[in-house]
């Protein structure tokens, strides 16, 4: 390999906005700070938050959510054939 080519790969310090570290190595060369780890990330602790910004979640459920029970046509024709 030719000498001075390639970057330094030193241990760096990951920090999370949940307050979890580690350690790591990397080119970086600094500490890193990140939003989102396997600590609280949704797809590994099964917790959902859902961040709802104006109230577009409850807009969307006003909107596309169920208006009533599922199945009411089905009763209501079966007992129309009778």
């Amino acid at each position: 390999m030719k000498q001075g080519l390639h970057p330094e790969y030193n241990d760096i310090k990951v920090t999370c906005s949940c307050g979890s570290t580690f350690v790591t190595r990397s080119t970086l060369g600094k500490d890193l700070l990140l939003e989102v780890c396997s600590m609280c990330h949704p797809f590994y602790t099964g917790k959902q938050k859902i961040v709802d910004t104006a109230g577009r979640v409850d807009r969307f459920q006003q909107k596309y959510g169920r208006k009533g029970a599922i199945g009411t046509k089905g009763t209501e024709q079966e007992g129309a054939a009778k």
